[in-house]
């Protein structure tokens, strides 16, 4: 287990250019296998989830070719999809929640696809059941070894486009569904469809490769079967959550950074919840510039009751930055309620901010109350570990701004979100120590 050491309470300052989407990665890799031409994508964020569903799709027998940092050609003309059934492939997969998004285009080109329970970060239940019944809608057949918790799906001949309402708008069981759905026999309606901007993104890509996609955006799509598709070249979007993370870690430690090429049109309602913590954002072309701050100040609701920050399917403000935003409002002037709805175990990383010094209520797994220091008391270094991506950027990022020395543990957990994080603070000046 790596572990970084981190020396808080330096102002940083300088640009920052942020990675490709790593959720936008996990889904526009697997089209590669609804096609044997090539598909090239590009700004392929070099981390460790990536990085396992690369060498997967490889190990499947997708031919891979490395054209250069985040640029790869892959092409799957000879795809194994026997290695589905090895001990292999369930420990391989079973390591990667990213894994489950293989299964749609392996079922509409080969009539199966097989996953064994995916892994991923433990931060509550994470169901499965939207992509499957989406699979059986289409006419697959579901089994599932409760042994070996290894699911399977299965046809004979091709898909049948169907009408569907999902039970709950995922953005991986919509992803699933849609390149399922690209190779089926006739028309497949999808309502309450996940509208993200990554799903947008893999809507674009299959529909440059000859799918017939319409209503990308909203969450209502149209999918008109073809018998195949081809090649093309994709480039990922910059990641809105790393985005956000430098936003919060720049208020946190009083720094000034810019952070190029942000792909403004696509970061939603994300500048605006930071802007209501006090936090100021100058837009400059497409990068952020944050300022130095002093202090930030929160803003109430217009009845003066306390701020309410809580996700909410896009457009509303994605689950994976609450916990940037409770740990930035640790030293906001005021008090914010942070409402985590999706995750019932998200925010059980706060005991380690409160052990340096923090102002938070626990209201119960699903809701925090954080009273802001206003910079008025430095947060104190401490030892801990990191549970899950989103939690461990949080606890670096309180680690920065901290007063003396911090330890983390267990730094693999971020490393599978984000690419060579130690490297690129100190670049901004950060003392940060990978052991």
């Amino acid at each position: 287990m790596g572990t970084f050491k981190i020396e808080g309470g330096i102002r940083l300052k300088g640009d920052v250019t942020p990675q490709g989407a790593k959720n936008e990665a996990l889904q526009v890799l697997c089209p590669a296998l609804l096609t044997s031409e090539k598909v090239r994508v590009t700004n392929i964020p070099d981390i460790i989830d990536v990085n396992k569903l690369i060498t997967l799709l490889g190990n499947l027998g997708v031919k891979i070719q490395k054209n250069g940092p985040g640029d790869y050609t892959f092409q799957a003309d000879e795809v194994n999809v026997d290695y589905l059934k090895t001990d292999a492939f369930k420990k391989e997969g079973g390591s990667l929640r990213g894994s489950i998004m293989i299964v749609g285009p392996l079922l509409a080109r080969f009539g199966c696809g097989y996953i064994p329970k995916p892994g991923g970060d433990k931060i509550g239940r994470r169901r499965l059941d939207t992509h499957f019944e989406g699979f059986i809608n289409l006419g697959a057949k579901f089994r599932y070894e409760r042994e070996d918790h290894f699911y399977g799906v299965e046809i004979d001949g091709r898909l049948k486009g169907a009408y569907m309402l999902l039970d709950e708008a995922s953005v991986t069981g919509t992803a699933n569904i849609v390149m399922a759905a690209v190779l089926a026999e006739g028309t497949t309606t999808i309502y309450n469809a996940a509208c993200e901007p990554y799903l947008q993104q893999l809507c674009k890509m299959l529909n440059s490769m000859g799918a017939k996609i319409t209503g990308v955006g909203s969450n209502l799509l149209t999918i008109e079967g073809v018998e195949s598709l081809g090649g093309c070249e994709h480039r990922i979007l910059p990641d809105m959550i790393e985005i956000g993370s430098w936003i919060g870690l720049a208020a946190m430690t009083r720094s000034e950074i810019t952070i190029k090429n942000v792909s403004w049109d696509n970061l939603g309602v994300i500048p605006s919840v930071f802007r209501k913590l006090g936090i100021t954002l100058e837009r400059r072309g497409d990068d952020i510039y944050i300022p130095t701050h002093e202090n930030y100040e929160v803003k109430t609701d217009i009845d003066g009751s306390i701020l309410t920050i809580a996700d909410a399917p896009w457009p509303g403000f994605t689950p994976d930055l609450l916990s940037i935003v409770l740990v930035t409002a640790t030293q906001a002037n005021g008090d914010v309620l942070i409402h985590q709805k999706m995750f019932e175990s998200r925010l059980f990383f706060v005991d380690k901010l409160i052990d340096m010094g923090a102002k938070i209520m626990l209201c119960d797994p699903h809701r925090a109350v954080v009273m802001g220091h206003n910079f008025k008391s430095q947060l104190k270094a401490t030892v801990m570990s990191s549970p899950d991506i989103r939690a461990g950027i949080s606890l670096l990022i309180a680690a920065l701004s901290a007063k003396g020395t911090s330890t983390i543990q267990n730094i693999e957990q971020i490393d599978r979100g984000y690419e060579r994080i130690d490297e690129r603070l100190r670049a901004l000046g950060a003392n940060i120590v990978r052991v």
